[in-house]
């Protein structure tokens, strides 16, 4: 499996690989607002080594209180049906959180289950006094920071781009 930046040749396939994974059109339609709004941070996709692609995760940014912090957040992340369960989110997830850090984004947001988000070092954003617009558990948005530093004191709304309003 290879894991790499989107090209443009991908832009189709991963249309339809969104739209097969997820139940409504609301997220494919999502990741095609963001595109053309120049609204993507970064778009990984996973392949088999015969080319296909088998999944994806976009990473795109989010505000603190109306202030552009370069912090980002992860939504949405998708496998294809028949290679779940075989860690390629998980390395998706990796590999976009190393090369943000490695791009200087000091943080990454993240409204998901709690229980797999943690073992990438997501903490409820509560805990920093943070949270979503939207009405969700607390535990399920989540922060990570590069170092503690970059969110140390800090607190209020997260908001991810105008294109996550209209799920």
């Amino acid at each position: 499996m290879l894991i790499r930046t989107e090209a443009p040749a991908d832009i189709l396939t991963i249309d339809r690989l969104v739209h097969e994974t997820f139940e409504t059109e609301a997220e494919a339609k999502l990741v095609m607002s963001l595109r053309e709004n120049s609204h993507l941070t970064l778009s990984l996709v996973a392949c088999t080594d015969e080319g296909e692609v088998i999944g994806h995760c976009l990473f795109s940014p989010v505000t603190l209180d109306g202030d552009d912090l370069n912090w980002q957040g992860l939504a949405p992340l998708c496998v294809k049906k028949e290679f779940e369960k075989q860690g390629i989110a998980h390395s998706l997830v990796t590999e976009g959180l190393e090369t943000l850090a490695e791009f200087g984004y000091p943080a990454v947001v993240v409204l998901g289950d709690p229980a797999y988000y943690h073992r990438f070092g997501f903490e409820p954003a509560n805990k920093y006094d943070m949270k979503c617009k939207w009405e969700v558990p607390e535990e399920a948005f989540m922060i990570k920071a590069c170092s503690p530093e970059f969110i140390d004191g800090k607190s209020g709304l997260i908001e991810y781009c105008p294109e996550f309003d209209l799920l």
